[in-house]
Formats: structure tokens, sequence, C-alpha cells
């Protein structure tokens, strides 16, 4: 896709002024014609997921009702090229049979960005948040990406780039899944998998990032849960004495706070009581990201079977994943790879801005352009040496 039309070109012709479509927040009509979100464009593209519907395999076990946030799915692929390291190669493949499998590139069928260079991966970590806690997660309209990160492993495959791409990002979403990148209309970058599940969130980043997705992994909150108490926890640094806006209203104290799965959930979803909004709460996905695969290839979490059983067998059960996704593959590319290794990142923007009466997140064009054709590139990390101040922890 040409540049004109990614990275949040701001010119008055790339903005529409359609009216609301009723029942789902935020879309509406292009300047002329049907809306999207009709029986004719969305409704018949299901949320990926373990459902039996036709991207997905037979049910696997009830979905929890808070949906899916993909968080921690990075992981398990250190901690299985530990496993690869050791030999465990039996232990690895039964634990992926347990992953929940789901197809989301099937109906990409046109346009999709050339894998430019042999042995570098992007992993789309997608998670979700429903609008409605007991919608079916195959149910088109009812669930929001409340996490959307582009992990990629240059073809070294011994460092990883998690790039955070906020929620809020105004962005071109094509009409559909199959349909050219030209199509549709500009929105918030969550909507994408509101309107057509997996396959239009990988369409809609493909499209905005001209990068190829490889692989695509969810976690659900469930499974956050489980995953961070299979570990024992994890201690994450709270800035300011703040109160959750969620029940039962916790209190986290300013300073290093031990959290279990549910607290460390909760803090993570704070966001309202920050100056800087939802970037506060992507900076305090990325702390936890880090602390959790510091737990995770620690001595003692290695060193305890029981512990490091507990750990991956969680991580399994809440993992969906692509068709082609292997962990075995995984763990052997990526035995070269510590948690030390992860860089996180944030899409370059411009921040806020308010279109068509909400407001938006802009991207700034040249710096997202020039991140995403090193990352097409497997430059990266010249890239990062480049335009990144070092700092420990930096989040842009």
């Amino acid at each position: 896709m040409s540049a004109s039309n990614q990275h949040g070109d701001r010119s008055a012709s790339s903005r529409h002024g359609g009216r609301a479509v009723p029942g789902v927040p935020g879309r509406t009509t292009g300047p002329a014609g049907p809306a999207y979100g009709s029986s004719a464009g969305r409704a018949q593209v299901p949320v990926g997921g373990r459902a039996g519907n036709q991207y997905g395999g037979p049910p696997r076990r009830p979905r929890p009702r808070w949906g899916r946030i993909a968080l921690v799915g990075g992981v398990a692929l250190v901690v299985l090229a530990l496993l690869a390291s050791g030999g465990l190669w039996a232990y690895a493949r039964g634990l992926d049979q347990d992953l929940g499998r789901t197809d989301p590139f099937s109906r990409i069928t046109q346009g999709r960005p050339p894998a430019a260079v042999d042995g570098a991966l992007n992993i789309l970590l997608i998670g979700t948040d429903s609008r409605d806690p007991d919608a079916p997660v195959d149910q088109a309209g009812k669930w929001r990406a409340d996490t959307i990160i582009v992990m990629h492993i240059p073809s070294s495959h011994d460092r990883a780039y998690l790039v955070s791409i906020p929620r809020d990002l105004y962005v071109p979403i094509p009409s559909d899944a199959a349909a050219a990148c030209e199509t549709g209309e500009r929105a918030k970058i969550n909507a994408a998998f509101a309107w057509g599940g997996l396959p239009l969130a990988v369409r809609t980043v493909e499209c905005f990032t001209d990068v190829r997705i490889n692989h695509v992994m969810s976690i659900d909150f469930a499974g956050f849960v489980e995953v961070t108490d299979a570990l024992g926890g994890v201690d994450l640094t709270v800035e300011q004495d703040t109160t959750s806006i969620h029940k039962p209203y916790r209190q986290f104290s300013e300073g290093v706070n031990h959290m279990n799965g549910a607290e460390a959930l909760d803090w993570i979803r704070q966001r309202k009581q920050f100056p800087d909004g939802d970037f506060a709460r992507m900076r305090h996905q990325q702390e936890f990201l880090r602390a959790l695969m510091d737990k995770a290839v620690s001595s003692g979490t290695l060193s305890n079977p029981v512990k490091l059983n507990a750990f991956l067998k969680a991580t399994t059960q809440a993992v969906t994943v692509d068709q082609g996704f292997s962990l075995v593959d995984m763990a052997l590319q990526f035995r070269k790879l510590r948690g030390e290794n992860l860089q996180f990142l944030t899409s370059p923007h411009n921040g806020s801005e308010t279109i068509n009466g909400e407001s938006v997140v802009v991207s700034d064009r040249e710096k997202a352009l020039s991140m995403y054709q090193a990352m097409a590139a497997d430059q990266m990390t010249a890239w990062v040496q480049a335009n990144v101040t070092p700092s420990p922890g930096a989040s842009d």
C-alpha cells in the first residue's frame, strides 16, 4: 500500500463524514453507499477462537467472561526456547497439541505484503475486551481489540521488538478482510476486530504497516490471571497512589507492589487516573510483560518442575494461535532469545486529535513509515539505534 493512504494522513480528503451505524459505536457509512457493518459486509466474518466456527477448531472449553488480552504469549516462546536447549521436545509437542487454533489468514487473499526477509518473523499479539461481558466471542460487533502488539523477531532470532499500536490510532480499515487496502474507511484501529474478527484485524495491521504478519497469538483474561498466579505473582512499580475504577476498587500504593493475577490485570487496565491516559495503560502493559518474562525465566521457575509445568500448562490453555503455529519450531528458532533481549516500543504518533467529533490518536506518518519499512527489511536494530534514545524500560 502506498504511503499516501496509511500512517495517519490527516488531510481533509482522508476523513469520512458519514452517519453513525446503529449498534456499532464509532461505525459510520462511507460518503455514499450502505454501512460497512451490514450483513453484506462484515456480519458473516466471525471472530477467531475455539467456538467451533469456520476459523477455529471444535470447542475446547467455555470462554471466560472477560475475553482475551495478548500480553504474555512471548513469555511462553522464551521458556520453550530454554526447554528446547534441554532437549525436551516431546514435552513441547504435547504443549503444542493443547493450543487452541484459529485461521485468521484464509480470507486475506490479495495484496498481502511479501515476506521480504527469510527467517524474520512478525507475530501479531492481539487481545480483546467485550462491551457486553456475556456476548459470545464469535459475535461480530460485540468485541473490540484492547491490546495490539506487533512482535518482530529479526532473522538473527536473538532479539525481539514489541511494538504497541494504540487502540485509538486512526487508520484505514478495509471494507473486508478479502478487500484491497484502499477500500473501506478510516477509524480507530481497534474497531477492525469488532467489524470483522481476527481476519480483518490482521488485514488492517498489514495495510497500515505494510509488514507481513506470519503468526497470530491471543490470550484470554482468565488465562492472564492463571499464568501470573502459576508464577507466584509479579512485582510491578506503581508511579502514584491509585484507586481502581473497577470493582472491588483496589488501592495501589506508590512504589513496588507484589501482585497476583487478578491484581495485575486490574492494574494494567487503569488509564483514566493518569495524565497520559491510554498511553499509561500501554506502558503498564509493557512493564507487566517484562516482569512476567523475567519471572518466567528465573532460576526459581526453571528449577522447579511443578511451577514450570503449571506455568506452561496455564499458558497453552489460555493461548489461541493460527493453524500454522508450531511450538516445536518456535522453540528451535528462538533458542537464542532471552528476556533481556526484548525491546518495547510504541508505534510513532503525534498524540490525540479530535476528528469527526471523537478523540483519536494520529500516527506520526513519516516516522511510522520509516520504522515499519525497517521492520519489513529486517533493519529494526539499525532503526532503533538511530531513532530511540537508550534507557531502561523505554517504551517510545
